[in-house]
């Protein structure tokens, strides 16, 4: 495995990105897997938004927003479909907004994980423990 500057060994962004896209094919279980996994890796740095399904049934993620690298990922489910989008930001301001296909959004959100755990150890050994479950 090759290393970082710091000595440290690099994150396969391949990997990281066909683990995201690991429970992609039930859609709601892929938005759910997904919103854990980002709470548990970055949690300072992800929002996620659930609302309730009916009056008595389960709160399903309807939003999950990544700010990192200076940039905001973020994903609307709604249903069966889901709208990914990638913005650039500064200073907290947003830019530039477009929409993006999955895969684009998946492979920009390991980007920014990997950026993540380069700087943050807690971040490197929670994404390494994703990567081994």
């Amino acid at each position: 495995m090759a290393t970082d500057d710091a000595g440290q060994p690099d994150l396969d962004l391949d990997l990281v990105t066909a683990s995201l896209r690991a429970d992609s094919s039930d859609l709601r279980a892929f938005v759910e897997a997904l919103a854990v996994k980002l709470q548990d890796t970055v949690p300072g740095a992800v929002t996620v938004e659930r609302r309730r399904d009916g009056m008595f049934g389960p709160k399903l993620v309807r939003r999950i927003a990544l700010d990192a690298s200076g940039q905001r990922l973020e994903l609307r489910a709604d249903g069966a479909s889901i709208q990914t989008r990638c913005a650039r930001l500064s200073g907290g301001i947003v830019l530039k907004n477009e929409e993006v296909s999955t895969d684009e959004w998946l492979r920009a959100l390991g980007q920014a994980l990997a950026h993540q755990a380069r700087s943050s150890l807690t971040t490197r050994q929670a994404l390494e423990r994703l990567l081994n479950e």
